[in-house]
């Protein structure tokens, strides 16, 4: 791993923004994510900072935790395969990840007054996913238990779907989706030649 990670560099920005945000209620109004004033009013920029920005110090710490766990894989991999462009990559992966993990929920709630969302979720299940293609038998807690990665993406998708058709609380299931699938077929696109590794790893598994 580089001496310096982009990935401590996305970690920073999510700090300042969500502290600035917390002791600033105008900043936090303008950042979050907020589907009706961006189709009204053309806001596009909440697609980004909401990405940035975070509810407490609990949602910061869980995101920048699961952040700091497997964005620093990704980037080495990145890294190791494109050489120093490896780190911009990364932060391309993730600034794009937060769009991405926004727009199903901005086509749905564009006309929802009282929708609103915040936090890097989209992204760093972006992250997630991206080190499951690279490392798919890596293990991942679920519940304490640690699995493989790859059984960890699917039962992770399987979540989501369910809690996107039937939650009835305020966790963007829709993001959490959409960034996972995001960041694994970016991680594809970036490395095609690693499908190989990807299945011949996952045909090795042994369960028991």
């Amino acid at each position: 791993m580089p001496t310096f990670a982009f990935t401590y560099i996305l970690i920073a920005i999510n700090i300042l923004m969500s502290v600035l945000a917390w002791n600033n209620a105008n900043f936090m109004q303008k950042w979050i994510f907020h589907p009706v004033s961006i189709a009204r009013n053309g806001d596009y920029w909440r697609f980004l900072t909401s990405g940035f920005i975070h509810a407490d110090g609990m949602h910061l710490f869980f995101n920048m935790f699961a952040l700091f766990s497997f964005g620093l894989n990704v980037e080495f991999n990145l890294v190791l395969h494109y050489g120093e462009l490896g780190r911009y990559l990364l932060i391309i992966i993730y600034v794009l990840a937060i769009v991405a993990s926004d727009l199903p929920s901005y086509f749905k709630y564009k006309k929802d007054m009282y929708y609103s969302a915040l936090g890097a979720s989209g992204a760093v299940s972006a992250m997630i996913f991206a080190s499951i293609y690279f490392a798919p038998l890596s293990k991942i807690s679920l519940y304490f238990i640690p699995i493989p990665g790859f059984i960890f993406g699917i039962l992770y998708l399987v979540y989501c779907s369910y809690m996107v058709k039937n939650a009835k609380d305020n966790i963007g299931h829709d993001a959490h989706f959409y960034g996972s699938v995001f960041g694994f077929f970016s991680a594809l696109l970036l490395y095609p030649t690693g499908v190989d590794s990807f299945i011949t790893q996952i045909g090795s598994f042994k369960p028991f």
